[in-house]
């Protein structure tokens, strides 16, 4: 296809995308991020079933920094390297010790449990977020949101309850002692969005986490081969595609609106770890899934019907404190 034919269907798509309601728009950006996450779980079991998970870790955060220096640079030539300088360093780094916190138990259970497991223990952490979302950001608490947030949990809990009943259960604790933390980190982002622009969280993400990651990694240090350190740099893009499109979506949406649809990254999970680990689904996961994946449908056909009456100067859909 020639140049400017590109071009041209790159800026139609761009405006119609303009014209969606900012809900929807946010729940496609949390979609994207959903698939570049697995995508990205998939590549760093992989690495860390062969070096130390601190390692890994740490060679995750530096090379998202690496893959991210070209738009530093060029940024920094165009409007002066000042542009990626925090107005909240404190919180940048906040959110990295928090981050990084989180990460410690997650990397700990990666290599002990199938991706479906990790990927549904994950799924608790949208109560969480919502609820912060109404504490800190008096986000409305519309019923619709609540009740598809808790039938996705509940698809969770079908998919994950079977093996926490059973043998190995304490990785499966391991990681869902992840969860919180990592809630906090997404909910520190979405108060730094009214302060930085996405590239720039993304960037300081990558830095404070690769900081405060070294000591460990040095600690458990194994020299990669020339094949690994492929496979970090594209852990590294991965990372930073995927939270560059976390962090749009709570730039443009309230983050309790987008949480429900982070369900369907179980759907993902769980075909990367059949194709690549021969991790059959169980009857209880697809189960869950098609739960998730009917909770998921009905929010975000709701939420569209919400803005669609918003727009039109109606009441909208009434909104039910939850107690």
């Amino acid at each position: 296809m020639p140049r400017n034919g590109l071009q041209r269907r790159l800026a139609l798509t761009r405006h119609r995308a303009a014209r969606l309601s900012p809900t929807l728009q946010g729940l496609l950006w949390t979609m994207a991020s959903g698939v570049l996450f697995v995508l990205l779980n998939t590549l760093m079991r992989v690495l860390v079933l062969e070096l130390h998970p601190f390692q890994g870790q740490f060679m995750r955060y530096a090379m998202g920094l690496l893959v991210m220096l070209p738009l530093i640079f060029k940024a920094g030539i165009a409007a002066g390297f000042t542009s990626y300088r925090p107005k909240r360093i404190g919180g940048q780094f906040l959110r990295g010790a928090v981050h990084t916190a989180g990460l410690c138990f997650w990397f700990s259970a990666l290599p002990k449990i199938p991706l479906a497991d990790m990927t549904a223990i994950g799924f608790t952490g949208p109560i969480f977020i919502m609820m912060g979302g109404v504490l800190f950001f008096k986000e409305p608490t519309h019923w619709e949101r609540w009740l598809a947030a808790l039938i996705g949990f509940a698809g969770v809990l079908i998919v994950v309850g079977p093996r926490l009943s059973g043998t190995g259960g304490f990785y499966n604790l391991v990681m869902l002692a992840s969860v919180p933390l990592f809630a906090g980190s997404f909910l520190l982002t979405k108060g730094l969005t009214r302060y930085e622009r996405p590239e720039v969280i993304v960037a300081w993400q990558s830095i404070t986490v690769a900081l405060l990651s070294l000591p460990m990694a040095l600690l458990n240090w194994q020299n990669p081969t020339a094949m690994q350190w492929f496979g970090f740099l594209v852990c590294g893009f991965l990372g930073s595609a995927a939270h560059y499109c976390l962090t749009r979506s709570f730039s443009i949406a309230d983050i309790s609106a987008t949480q429900s649809i982070k369900f369907l990254d179980l759907v993902w999970s769980g075909l990367m770890g059949w194709l690549v680990f021969s991790d059959v689904p169980s009857q209880f996961t697809l189960l869950g899934g098609g739960v998730i994946c009917a909770s998921t449908l009905w929010i975000a056909r709701r939420e569209s019907q919400r803005q669609h009456k918003l727009a039109a100067g109606g009441s909208g859909l009434p909104d039910t404190p939850v107690p």
